[in-house]
This record gives C-alpha cells, structure tokens and sequence, in this order.
C-alpha cells in the first residue's frame, strides 16, 4: 500500500470515530469505539479488541455503570503462600547475630518479589482492571514501603485491605488504612505514646490523606497526634492494638473542635471538612480526567461525594461522566505509568507470560517499583514518568517483546536503566552492588531474561484479527486500538506486520492515555 492511500484511509477512519462519538452523545445511542477504548484506557490497563468492542455498543452511561457494578473487593489469583503465614511478626531478636539478620532479610526480599509478581499477575488476569487501578491508586495515597515495613506478608495485609475498599466507602477505608499494621510500622505510629507524641502519622494523614496542604496549622497536628497516641501493633499476631496505658486521655482542639478526642473521633473531624471531599476529587480527577482539573468542576463532584458520605463509586461516577473526561482536547493528554505501560502493553498484544515478577522488575527499571513508592507522598506520575533513563527502558522493553521469531536477547545488565534511588536495589542492575546483593540481582537478572525468553508475539496473527478486509484497514483499526491519538510519525513498512506493529508501540503516542 502507497502511503498516501494509507494516509487517507487513516483520515477517513479518523473521521468515521470522530463522527460516531458526536452522535453517541445522544441519549442512548451506543457510544462507539474510540470512546470505548478511550474510558477503558483510563480506567484499566490496556483494553483488548474485544473488551473495546464490548463496550462499544453501550451508552456511556450504561458502560460507566458496568465498570462500577462489576468491581471486585478480592484478588482473583491466589496469594503467594507466605501470605497465609500470618502471626508473629518474627523479625530477628535484639541480640540476635548477623547472620539471623541477613537470613530474615533475605526471606523478605524473596517474599517481596513473589508479591510484586503476583499482583502484576492479577493485574493481567483481573475480570475488573478498575478494580487493581484504584488498588494501585489507594497505594500511591496511603503509601507504605517495604523497605521500612520489612515483613511482606504485612504489605500483603495492606494491599487485600485496600482492594477491598477500593471501591467502598473512603470514611471506611481512611479508618482501615490507618489502623493498617503496615501504616503504623511506616509512619511510627506504633512509637506513638503519651509523653511522646509522634507527629509522623497525624501530619501526613492532614497533608496527604484528607485535607491537603493548607487546610490545616501546626497546633492541629501537634493535638491530633496526642489523640492518635496508645495506637500499636501486636508483636506476636501482627494486628492493630490499642495501648489505653499509652493513650493521652486530655482534651484536645483540632481543626476548631474541642474535646477528648482519640484517633477514629479525629479521622471524623477531617473527614467533615470540606477540603478532603475536594483533595480526593482533585487526586481522582489527575488520576483519570487530565492534569488540569477544572475548579468548577472540583467544587460541584466533591459536593456529590460529600453528599453520599464519600461513596467512592459516585465521585468516580461523576468523574467518568462529567462533560471534560470525554471531551477531544483532554484525549492523550496523561502519560501511562511504568506498570500501566508494561501491563497494558502485555494486554493489548494479547500476550500471557509466564511469570508476573520478569515484569514487575521491568516496571521498577522504568522507576515504578510496586510496594516501594520513593516516600511518604509517592509517585508524583504525569510527566514525571519520563526522562531519558525511563525513555530508553521502555523503548528496549518493547524492541523485547516484538522481535518475532529472534527472540529476546539477553538482557545487558550495564545497559538496564537506573531508577530512583528509593527503589530496592535488588529490582536494578548490580552494577555498583556488592556482595550479596550483587548476587541477588545478578540472579534476578538472569531471571528476568528467563521469563522474556518465554515470551512470543506473532504479529502477523495479531494483525490479521484485527478488523479489517485488507492490510490497510487492519492497520488502522490496530493504531485505534493501541494509540490514544493518531500517530505522529506513521509506519512507512505496511507490508510487515511485526515492523508495522513494533513502530507503532515505539510511537510517542503510545506513551499517553
């Protein structure tokens, strides 16, 4: 095919999607393809053809309520065995040696791994990809970090504990979360004690959980961690206690209430003021509509979720319904993250790995390391995502995945791609490591290029599904599927499917949602 035959079939396509979502406005009418692929790109990681084509023939109404009322509150992949080794924390005693210490450091890191791995396979086998986005989203919210926590199966906890609110009620899981053992191990809330009040957990919950910056003074945190005093961990089974030995039993004033307040009746105080109704709005709106939230916009959704208790699944509703989601110019206008990049990636191509954790650990090369956020705000995202480093990551992830019957080469660990240093240092390469740690990651290495070594893409088959009587409609209809926008540099090698395939991921659109 000539290129301007292809460029005027890609015109006429484009015109024929642009056309479909105008009349899918209309009460009723069945939205179409490209909106369809847009709210499942957003909501999900990478949606098929067929999910695509599923939604296509519903209203958005319609579609917005399917996404909502089929979300889950558990994982549908079965935990890693070490999850159900629940109980005493078992970390080394005080006068234990240095070889007990290594032995238990060792075991973490090996259960943090199998953790990554698994929930990357869930994020690839999940009926409801909403659900593991919002997961993924609560845990760059309420961050906690294996590298301070230490013990896996307590990130484990956490993470069961934040799918099933995920989509519940934010009241409910804001108290969940900082109940979490994983949250009063990070935030030092178990050091929190009368006397000695810890100010960690009762700043950030201000800051980052509810309020946002500005909406609170240093008085209010300084009385809302005496109300969080006597909040604790139970050594021997690994659950919240409460210490009322420990517990300030004074009056406190916080936020302009006055009373003997403990850690839930503080929660409740945040939770009635306006302002966390808008900074979860605002948080959402990032995560889903575009970088720029539109004030008037914020103000009327956050009076929606304020009004229905804080209902999750009505802010997302009138998020995924509002005017600005669907609207052309916010379209391509989010850059996907490591995980929604490589997840989604393995989506679309239809490929089924063998193993999770491969590319969990290309995800972390890329500088998104699950259960390892670099600090207590998290991931900043957007166009933090992309720097040269990240860049080069992605693009060798692809040339990995689409090399037809080559197969991958080896992965050059000189060559692997730094990622920040808050990220575990067995996820990067070994160069600079030594020891132990050099033979962790060297082994990890190999691992990896194991895991892609098993990987195939038949292009040519990918692309003969695709809709399409000839070569160039199925092109077409392949860059609707894959690109949020129309490329901007179009593949000159029609004739060869892989080419075609492999240009178009390394298309700087593909690098948006």
């Amino acid at each position: 095919m000539t290129m301007p035959l292809q460029r005027r079939l890609q015109t006429a396509v484009l015109s024929s999607l642009i056309a479909g979502a105008t009349l899918a406005q209309a009460a009723g009418a069945p939205m179409g393809y490209d909106d369809a692929r847009h709210l499942l790109a957003r909501t999900g990681f990478g949606p098929t053809d067929a999910e695509v084509r599923l939604y296509a023939a519903m209203p958005r109404g319609d579609a917005v309520a399917r996404l909502l009322r089929e979300t889950r509150t558990s994982a549908t992949t079965p935990p890693p065995a070490f999850a159900s080794d629940t109980g005493s924390l078992r970390r080394p005693a005080r006068d234990a040696s240095d070889a007990e210490r290594k032995a238990f450091l060792r075991e973490q890191v090996r259960h943090g791994l199998e953790l990554r791995a698994w929930w990357v396979e869930e994020m690839l086998v999940t009926p409801s990809p909403l659900t593991e986005r919002m997961t993924l989203f609560w845990h760059n919210h309420f961050v906690s970090s294996q590298q301070k926590v230490r013990v896996a199966w307590l990130m484990y906890a956490q993470n069961a504990m934040l799918r099933a609110h995920a989509l519940g009620n934010f009241g409910t899981l804001l108290h969940a979360a900082a109940k979490d053992p994983a949250m009063l191990v990070y935030l030092d809330s178990a050091q929190n004690r009368k006397g000695q009040p810890n100010e960690n957990f009762a700043r950030e919950v201000m800051e980052l959980f509810t309020l946002g910056e500005g909406h609170y003074g240093e008085t209010d945190v300084k009385e809302a961690a005496r109300s969080f005093t006597g909040w604790s961990l139970n050594r021997e089974t690994g659950d919240y206690l409460f210490r009322p030995g420990a517990h300030d039993t004074g009056n406190k004033t916080v936020l302009g209430k006055t009373g003997n307040f403990d850690g839930d009746a503080v929660l409740d105080i945040m939770l009635a003021q306006p302002a966390t109704a808008d900074h979860i709005t605002i948080k959402l709106w990032r995560e889903f509509v575009s970088p720029d939230p539109d004030p008037r916009e914020i103000r009327r959704i956050a009076q929606a979720f304020r009004a229905s208790n804080y209902e999750i699944r009505v802010v997302l509703q009138e998020l995924l319904l509002c005017d600005a989601f669907w609207v052309r110019g916010n379209r391509g206008t989010l850059v996907k993250s490591p995980v929604e990049f490589v997840v989604g990636t393995l989506r679309q191509l239809e490929i089924a790995p063998v193993a999770g954790l491969p590319f969990a650990v290309l995800a972390a090369g890329m500088g998104q390391n699950l259960l390892s956020p670099p600090n207590v705000k998290g991931w900043p995202g957007g166009n933090a995502w992309i720097d040269a480093n990240t860049l080069l990551a992605r693009k060798q992830f692809i040339d990995r995945l689409a090399r037809g019957d080559e197969g991958p080469p080896q992965l050059s660990m000189a060559a692997m791609p730094k990622a920040p240093a808050a990220t575990p240092r067995q996820a990067l390469s070994p160069v600079g490591i030594a020891g132990d740690e050099k033979a962790r990651a060297q082994r990890l290495t190999r691992e990896v290029d194991r895991g892609l070594r098993t990987v195939h893409f038949d292009a040519a088959a990918w692309l003969v599904a695709r809709k399409g009587s000839t070569p160039g409609e199925r092109e077409i209809a392949a860059q609707a599927l894959l690109l949020a926008l129309p490329p901007q540099s179009p593949p000159q090698a029609a004739d060869d499917a892989l080419a075609f395939v492999r240009a178009t991921l390394q298309d700087p659109v593909y690098q948006l949602k």
